[in-house]
């Protein structure tokens, strides 16, 4: 298609030089082949857009500008988002540009969308770029856009920079927050943003007891319904469970019991010994044993019958 028949097309259908879908460089090829507008085409296009809302005409003047898109957009491809996906948030952009165009400016529209294009890129690229947003105030804004950039044009400027060195020196910090009128804190707490990276609140891929993420000490199960009931009867266990089972022994089994389990010295050395005992009642520490775990046993019964 020559420059000429490609002005033809475009005049007669503003829509038609932008192929199907699925091929980004036909679609950058196709919209480098449109030809420009004159000022007296932009300005007739857009007067009829205001005047009667004519979409006809905004169509030629978003599709004449196509390429500017292009080119804007092939400016933000190192933060590793796909170009289609640039190109698309930025012809948004130019719509919204084309609509809000006043002719009687005199400013012309490639200027005036320039703005909008970008700031519709860039906010995709906020929401994009990470899953926590890495920017929101207007400050960090200026930052996340200016911040490498101006990072790897002060190593360039340096020649005794250590090439390998991934923070910024007290004077670097300094510069930049006074380049980009920022506070200094900003400027280091963007260093620290970019610097990072996502982490996974749950554990990725297989569930093997090596897989850990933040999830495991971040969650709270205090408040949790069957932790709650958990702990109830845990903590009646532990009082009243303990009396009631204690209470269906014999005098000597629970002796046995609370000597050998539940009692503790002022010295913490515990309670009474299996030979101890054995000496108070005149048998052997092996009998000793042999009631406590019957005693033990009945208790753990009655325990389980009571909950």
């Amino acid at each position: 298609m020559n420059t000429s028949s490609a002005s033809a097309l475009t005049l007669r259908d503003p829509w038609a030089v932008v192929p199907s879908l699925g091929n980004l460089d036909a679609y950058i090829s196709a919209a480098n082949r449109v030809p420009l507008l004159t000022h007296e085409e932009e300005i007739a296009f857009a007067t009829r857009l205001r005047a009667s809302g004519d979409l006809e005409a905004a169509g030629k003047l978003v599709v004449s500008h196509l390429r500017l898109v292009v080119s804007i957009s092939r400016k933000y491809l190192g933060y590793g988002l796909p170009h289609g996906d640039l190109i698309q948030e930025g012809n948004v952009g130019l719509m919204k540009a084309v609509k809000r165009f006043d002719p009687d400016q005199g400013v012309r529209l490639v200027s005036y969308a320039m703005h909008w294009i970008k700031a519709e890129i860039h906010e995709y690229i906020l929401k994009n770029w990470r899953m926590v947003k890495v920017a929101t105030t207007k400050a960090q804004r200026k930052l996340f856009f200016n911040l490498r950039s101006m990072k790897q044009s002060m190593k360039d400027d340096a020649a005794d920079v250590d090439t390998h060195r991934a923070t910024l020196t007290q004077s670097e910090v300094d510069t930049l927050a006074r380049t980009l009128n920022v506070k200094r804190e900003e400027v280091l707490e963007m260093e620290t943003r970019l610097s990072g990276g996502d982490v996974a609140l749950e554990p990725q891929g297989d569930d093997s007891e090596e897989t850990f993420a933040p999830i495991a000490y971040l969650s709270d199960v205090t408040n949790e319904p069957s932790h709650v009931l958990e702990a109830r009867k845990r903590d009646w266990l532990a009082g009243d469970g303990i009396a009631l089972a204690l209470d269906g022994l014999d005098a000597r089994s629970r002796r046995i019991v609370e000597e050998r389990w539940l009692k503790v010295n002022d010295d913490s050395s515990g309670g009474m010994t299996l030979h101890d005992l054995a000496d108070e009642y005149g048998v052997s520490a092996e009998r000793i044993r042999q009631i406590e775990v019957a005693a033990m046993k009945k208790m753990r019964k009655a325990l389980a019958e009571s909950v």
